[in-house]
């Protein structure tokens, strides 16, 4: 059975179908799709040997064989959570837009085909396929944003905002980094000869230090974009403050993941060599995304914005647990608990920031606004929504016992591991971890402490299908903050077997 192809299918046959039926049942039938969806995720976890390193499940596709073109599908241990979690999101996020009433039609079948194309982005090892579902992710996600976003406005300093310029934005970000993109893959092609993933590998790995370099970089400026990583994040919060709950909830979850990653797949496949040799400067930019993106969140008014700045950060910590895979000064003694750690954070950043966004859609959906400064006392007028609030931000800040801490604690113990100047990153990504600590509390102390606001009384707690959403993600932050064995026992393998072709083919020749 073609698991791999129907998860792509699926959505994209949906997308097809809420087209042709009419207005009123768009949401029904997009409900139904990714639903359905779940069908062949649900599959793939009884399939799916959690032991095996390699790639499982393959599906080779012929497209264009004349120029060796296919669609080749496969999964590994870092695949396979992302497919998980990208189903079980787009699933929720159908769910959270179900108030959607501007263009219903239009709406859900860009938000099914959408979710095709992140699949797809995952489960292709094929780099001429990986391009084409990279790209097609870009078409929806600018609709989305543009036309169901916050309306065209000028600030009072004369600023343009609104969900057209925000998608004009992340549109021209991700496609220059896209550019850079498609002049590696098409070099390494026509030195190859083939698209595939496995086959590139045996070519690039024997290029020299230099030629490594320059492609590792043009992958890996497109991945950053992605990420985004300082000084690439800027388009990050104006789509997130201007796309609608849902859109930023797979923007924060799935869209930021395929950065890091991207540079798992192919900067640590294609090129070990330029991976070590640029395993410090990667940790640097971890390191300066977490402290640059905390300071930021600690300054914004706009809950909204303030997630979106939070993501930057949090993201750090990605980067900083998959740079430290080796020894300080030795070339062939790994760590394996920085990648792993790292990794895990990839999954729980997307639980974790996909309970926020939703959260503030649930206070937005009320208030219609999202200043804090206006907030205050919803403890008392929504009790059931500040609890859900209040695993989601203790888990974003790292509390023992939710998610958010297995993650960071295994980076920063890799980490350490590996000494030197990763020891400096670790006291740097402390710093960070108080500052998160800081403007949650802050803003809860605000928003949710103290005297009801006027203004505020009498709004209705999270609804039936508000909980609905949120309850699948609080219990999987919860269940790995206590038990994380199984996600650790998916990933090991397999990350154990990229960091040891990474030192094995990446350190210098005697």
């Amino acid at each position: 059975m073609n698991l791999l192809s129907l998860l792509i299918l699926i959505p994209l046959l949906g997308a097809a179908v809420v087209l042709a039926a009419p207005k009123n049942a768009a949401r029904l039938v997009a409900l139904i799709t990714s639903g359905v969806a779940l069908l062949p995720l649900a599959a793939l976890l009884r399939t799916f040997d959690p032991s095996n390193p390699d790639l499982q499940l393959i599906e080779v596709h012929r497209w264009i064989p004349q120029m060796h073109i296919q669609f080749l599908f496969a999964v590994d241990g870092l695949s396979f959570l992302m497919v998980v979690l990208t189903g079980l999101l787009s699933f929720l996020c159908v769910i959270a837009s179900w108030n959607i009433s501007k263009r219903p039609k239009g709406y859900f079948s860009l938000f099914l085909l959408l979710q095709a194309s992140m699949v797809g982005v995952f489960v292709a090892v094929d780099l001429f396929a990986f391009y084409v579902f990279w790209e097609l992710m870009l078409l929806p996600m600018y609709f989305l944003i543009g036309i169901w976003g916050a309306p065209a406005r000028q600030d009072p300093d004369g600023r343009t905002r609104g969900g057209p310029y925000a998608a004009i934005k992340f549109f021209l970000y991700t496609l220059v980094g896209s550019l850079l993109m498609l002049v590696a893959i098409l070099w390494i092609w026509n030195a190859s000869g083939s698209f595939d993933l496995r086959q590139q590998a045996l070519l690039c790995r024997t290029l020299g230090l230099k030629t490594q370099l320059i492609l590792w970089t043009l992958f890996f400026l497109a991945f950053a974009v992605k990420i985004p990583m300082f000084p690439f994040h800027t388009w990050l919060p104006d789509a997130h403050v201007e796309a609608p709950t849902a859109v930023s909830v797979i923007l924060a979850g799935v869209l930021l993941k395929m950065g890091t990653y991207g540079i798992l797949r192919i900067n640590y496949t294609l090129f070990p060599r330029a991976t070590l040799a640029t395993a410090e400067v990667v940790a640097a930019f971890g390191v300066i995304n977490i402290l640059y993106g905390a300071l930021c969140a600690m300054a914004q008014n706009d809950m909204k914005r303030l997630v979106a700045y939070s993501s930057i950060s949090h993201m750090g910590y990605v980067m900083l647990g998959m740079s430290a895979i080796v020894l300080w000064g030795s070339s062939d003694r790994t760590v394996i608990e920085g990648i792993l750690g790292g990794v895990l954070q990839m999954w729980n950043h997307g639980t974790i920031t996909a309970m926020l966004f939703l959260l503030v859609g649930v206070i937005y959906d009320r208030a219609h606004h999202r200043d804090i400064d206006r907030m205050g006392g919803l403890a008392v007028t929504m009790p059931i929504y500040t609890g859900f609030v209040t695993v989601a931000f203790f888990a974003s800040l790292g509390l023992p016992g939710l998610s958010g801490f297995i993650g960071e604690a295994l980076v920063l113990l890799g980490t350490w591991k590996t000494g030197g100047l990763y020891r400096f990153f670790v006291l740097a990504a402390a710093v960070g971890i108080v500052i998160t600590a800081a403007y949650h509390l802050w803003l809860i102390q605000r928003a949710f402490l103290g005297k009801e606001r006027e203004e505020m009384k009498g709004f209705p707690d999270a609804s039936p299908r508000e909980i609905f959403t949120l309850v699948p993600l609080a219990a999987i932050v919860i269940w790995i903050g206590i038990y994380p064995a199984p996600f650790l026992r998916i990933l090991y393998p397999t990350l154990e077997k990229i960091v040891n072709s990474v030192v094995l083919s990446g350190a210098p020749t005697p």
